[in-house]
């Protein structure tokens, strides 16, 4: 589905795709860069909570740590990823002989493994309470305050594409997903917003299922793609038939926001015959337009009605 109107892209003309101004000014190097997604707010927070886990489970044998210690672990974490190590037991990275030299280096194992073990986003003391509303309380207000920057960052192109992302996770987490269609089959749905061109995402929602005792959601995928582009004027986003809609295109067309997606058959505002090939011929297409959209179905191969059955016919792939 296509919708279609006198939106312009007149926002996306005026301020030219790429590196906001703010970002440009102050990424002076990689460090600079860097505190520009992670600014003084969330090193304070990351470091306060990880020394009030430390405490809490080493007592007197802990040590504060300050936010350049954090850095180096987070500098270690990234570089085994890097050199593809991330499945690599840590004794093997800072082994003498074996290992590499940058590990033991920067930080001796035993400090390794204790960060490991007390890194924390928020205070585990309150957490229950407001975990009993919020899945994500373990993280949420550094999540949000790390995706509020993303904008700042940079414009996306005129582009956008909305879709579902699955972070590999093995771990305990109480909003897992079972994805047997990509790669990790299991870990944690992410909701994101990307610049269709250089793939920079620029928004996210973590999925963390429906609430305990609530009734599953409706038009999710209407309220992830309006809430995932509030702040934009003028693109054109692309997504699939989870979140296609003609109320969606009606609404993003408001916002002057232009849609192009598939949607599904079972979309209750689709004209009969667009949803009924039988008698088609084959690589056919048939058009369907109001003022605002416009809708095609396509015919990749011939339908006809069962000889044996004839109320049994093949399933359609028109879209």
């Amino acid at each position: 589905m296509q919708t279609q109107g006198r939106a312009q892209a007149e926002e996306v003309r005026r301020h030219t795709p790429g590196p906001t101004r703010y970002a440009c000014v102050r990424a002076e190097d990689i460090s600079s860069t860097f505190e520009l997604f992670f600014p003084s707010s969330i090193q304070k927070m990351l470091v306060e909570m990880t020394n009030l886990e430390g405490q809490r489970v080493f007592a007197e044998e802990w040590c504060n740590i300050d936010w350049t210690e954090m850095q180096a672990f987070i500098g270690l974490l990234i570089l085994a990823g890097v050199l593809k190590s991330h499945h690599e037991a840590a004794c093997s990275l800072w082994h003498s002989e074996m290992g590499r030299a940058i590990f033991r280096t920067t930080m001796p194992l035993k400090n390794f493994k204790r960060l490991s073990r007390v890194l924390r986003f928020d205070d585990k003391k309150t957490r229950a309470a407001r975990r009993a509303n919020d899945k994500l309380a373990p993280i949420r207000e550094i999540w949000e305050q790390w995706v509020e920057r993303l904008p700042f960052m940079y414009r996306p192109d005129l582009n956008i594409t909305v879709d579902e992302c699955l972070v590999g996770f093995s771990g305990r987490c109480p909003f897992k997903q079972y994805m047997p269609s990509k790669p990790a089959k299991y870990g944690i749905k992410i909701w994101a917003a990307c610049d269709a061109k250089t793939s920079y995402c620029f928004n996210m929602q973590v999925y963390t299922g429906k609430p305990a005792g609530a009734q599953h959601e409706k038009n999710l995928g209407k309220r992830i793609v309006l809430e995932t582009m509030n702040d934009l004027q003028g693109h054109i986003v692309t997504c699939d038939n989870f979140f296609t809609s003609y109320a969606l295109g009606t609404e993003l067309l408001q916002k002057r926001i232009r849609m192009v997606g598939t949607v599904r058959k079972n979309k209750p505002e689709l004209p009969s015959a667009l949803t009924n090939p039988q008698g088609w011929e084959k690589f056919s297409s048939l058009f369907a337009y109001t003022e605002t959209h416009t809708i095609v179905s396509y015919c990749p191969k011939i339908f006809f009605k069962c000889p044996s059955h004839e109320h049994c016919s093949q399933r359609s792939g028109s879209e």
